[in-house]
This record gives C-alpha cells, structure tokens and sequence, in this order.
C-alpha cells in the first residue's frame, strides 16, 4: 500500500515542505490543477469570492466552510476540495473521503478504521465487566485539532451471555456515553449487524450481540479559535465516558452495567506556516 499527496502547490514548495517536516512519501505536483479539474474537485469557491459576488453572504458563509478563515486571494485560486481517494493495484478508484470543512481532516489511521483495514497499532486497555469483556483504544495515539479520529471498542459477551443491541425495546441497548467537552464533538456511533434472539421465558424476538463485535465511536477535536484557547499549552487530551449495556442468558436479564472508560492521546500542534523555498 503506497500514499501520495496532490496539491496544486509548485515543486519547490512541495520539496521545502518535505524537507522541514521529514516527509518520505511522495508530494505531487498538479501544474494548473489538470488533475484535480480532472477528477472533478477544483475548489470553485476561491474564484466567487474574488468575483462581483464576492460580498454575497453565501460566498462568504462558503469561504469560511470551505477555503479560509480570511479573505482569499489569487494565491489559492486552483486549491482542490480536500479528500482522500483510494485506489486498488490496477488504479482504480475504490473508496473516497471528502471533508465537510476544510480545517477538519480525517487521519490516516481514521480512514483505515473505516474501510476496515488494521492499522499502526495503538496499545489498547482492557476491561472485563460482569458480563462483558472489553478492549478498547483510539485509532491514533496522536492527534491535532481538527482531526477526526475513531474510539474502537472489542466488545465480547460472556459465555451465553447477549447484550441488547438498537431496535430492542424495553432493554438498555448497548452505548458509549461520552462526558462533554466543549473541544470535543461525537459523532453517531457505528453498530455492526446484530442479530434477532428468541428470549422463550417471554416469547420475544429482539436484536442483540452474542458473538464478540466492534463499536466504533468517531469524533472531531474542534478547531475553533475558542478550542485552541482551552487547548493551548496542553500535551495531551483525553476523552471519557461510560459503557452502558444490559446483559441476559437464556433465562435471566440482569441489571443494567455501567462501566468507566477513557482514553489519552497526545496533542500535537497544527502546521499554519506556508514554507518557504530555499
């Protein structure tokens, strides 16, 4: 599996940064965007904004969502829309990522996690629970602001044990309740299939896990000028929150369990400066 980057970005700003930042993949330069035209992702915004619509409201909201947090200027006329396109060894495309802000990035490890592919491998904290075993951990030990990142949890049910999965009324459905942070924003997590098991003490037919499954909690580090101020000068972040779940065996549902967990990752700093060729 190879990585490449496509900026519209000259050669010799594209070497300077690799340089400055100990880049050894390839960064690729896209001479008037013909390739990024050509794929359909020329960020159109930049060209609005210095047009006689510039001071529409629209535009401007759409600068801010989707090209700066300034004015722009002709230097950025030609940027792509950023996203990630993955293709198989014949080079076709497979699978893509686009972004709904342009400060909000998905990681690598974060879109290995979503095509379902294993990746650099983050140590991960182990919990057995009453009825449940748990192992957990965040797809990046390191994260920036703005990052989109994944908490994975390994979820096994004891020995004839199941716990409730969504769509199962009258249980408490199996869920990860984070504690707020005004840096920190969930997203919907991400269930597995579930199955649909017969309780015969009751003679109903719910959806549950009784095999070992994955929960896949994704979350966005806010970018924010605000969140940068509560950020600032911190090493690291940690996220907390409760697993909540009921399990049951084939004759008796036992009392709702709720299980402490969190997770740390170290912070780094953002890359703001364009660098400069030498």
């Amino acid at each position: 599996m190879g990585l490449a980057v496509i900026s519209y970005d000259p050669v010799e700003i594209h070497a300077a940064f690799s340089r400055q930042h100990n880049i050894t993949f390839p960064l690729l330069a896209d001479v008037g965007s013909e390739t990024i035209k050509a794929y359909g992702i020329l960020n159109t915004v930049t060209e609005e904004a210095l047009g006689p619509n510039g001071d529409d409201p629209d535009v401007q909201r759409d600068v801010q969502t989707y090209v700066s947090a300034v004015n722009p200027g002709e230097r950025m006329l030609g940027i792509a829309f950023p996203g990630t396109f993955v293709l198989d060894p014949e080079g076709r495309v497979t699978s893509r990522f686009f972004e709904d802000f342009y400060r909000e990035r998905n990681t690598v490890s974060n879109l290995l996690v979503k095509l379902g592919v294993d990746a650099e491998p983050v140590e991960a904290t182990r919990v057995s629970s009453a009825y449940l075993d748990i192992t957990t951990h965040p797809s990046d030990a390191t994260v920036a602001l703005g990052n989109r990142f994944t908490l994975i949890l390994d979820l096994e049910p004891g020995s004839g044990m199941h716990v409730y999965a969504p769509g199962a009324e009258g249980y408490r459905v199996i869920t990860l309740n984070l504690d707020p942070q005004p840096y920190l924003r969930p997203l919907a997590i991400t269930y597995p299939e579930s199955e649909i098991y017969h309780f015969v003490p009751l003679d109903e037919r719910v959806p549950v896990y009784r095999e070992p499954f994955t929960l896949l909690q994704e979350i966005v580090l806010e970018v924010q000028p605000e969140d940068q101020k509560l950020l600032e000068g911190q090493e690291s972040v940690t996220v907390s929150g409760t697993l909540e779940y009921q399990a049951c065996d084939d004759t008796v549902c036992y009392n709702p369990v709720s299980v402490p967990l969190s997770w740390t990752m170290s912070l780094r700093s953002l890359v703001r400066l364009r660098p400069q060729p030498q």
